[in-house]
């Protein structure tokens, strides 16, 4: 039995989960999806003063609070900041890293240096009465849809959860200063489907920090790929587990 620990991205709560988790369960696994600070359950502690630091602490206090090792850590989109800096604290609780369609930051890094687009909504957010609080992404015309999801009634459900992301989260740097991460082995899922202009995705190194190959996974389909292709999602998931 392995441990699954999944980590929304911006805008998302737990529930995007939904379809995902489930069959990781189903499987014979522990599954654990919070939602971060600001979000879901916790939407009611969204302020100025939620950043990254904010993220990282709440994954690292449910691992330590359930006392959990061996885990797999996803990190979907913007989260893949948060379980770069989860797992720096934590290193040895942590025996993989999943970047699911994710920024993948150095030590110092913000998400505005993983995805330099993620300036144009802070400078937005900046113009108006709330400029520390982002909206979601709009809704685009098909091909890229809503986060990529393009089913009509699977939009109107992921509407539904979307809250507001604050500024301060894209401009906090990621943590990844301790030796130890670099022994902590990775696998990279990415979405293939089509993507907005100016999305640019970071090149996977060849070797991964511990000096072996990456393992790089690819989806046929848009960013919120736990929505769109769950089955094919977890089959990735639990190939990582072995």
């Amino acid at each position: 039995m392995s441990t699954y620990l999944l980590v929304h991205g911006a805008w998302h709560d737990a529930r995007c989960w939904d379809r995902t988790a489930p069959l990781l369960e189903a499987a014979g696994h522990r599954v654990f999806r919070p939602s971060l600070t600001g979000y879901g359950d916790k939407a009611h502690l969204l302020g100025p003063e939620v950043g990254l630091d904010t993220h990282v602490e709440d994954v690292v206090r449910l691992i330590k609070d359930e006392d959990l090792t061996d885990v797999v850590l996803v990190g979907h989109s913007y989260a893949g900041l948060v379980i770069s800096s989860a797992a720096n604290e934590v290193p040895e609780r942590v025996a993989h890293l999943v970047y699911l369609d994710a920024m993948v930051p150095e030590h110092g890094e913000t998400a505005v240096d993983a995805q330099p687009v993620t300036q144009h909504l802070i400078d937005a957010a900046a113009a108006t009465d709330a400029p520390w609080r982002i909206p979601p992404l709009p809704e685009l015309p098909p091909p890229f849809g809503l986060f990529g999801v393009t089913d009509p009634a699977d939009q109107e459900w992921l509407r539904g959860m979307l809250s507001d992301h604050p500024v301060r989260c894209l401009q906090q740097p990621a943590c990844l200063d301790n030796p130890s991460l670099r022994q902590v082995p990775r696998t990279h899922i990415h979405c293939v489907g089509a993507a907005p202009e100016g999305i640019v995705r970071r090149p996977v190194p060849a070797l991964q920090p511990d000096g072996t190959p990456s393992r790089v996974r690819e989806l046929p389909t848009g960013h919120d790929c736990m929505i769109t292709m769950p089955v094919e999602l977890s089959e990735l998931l639990l190939d990582v587990a072995g």
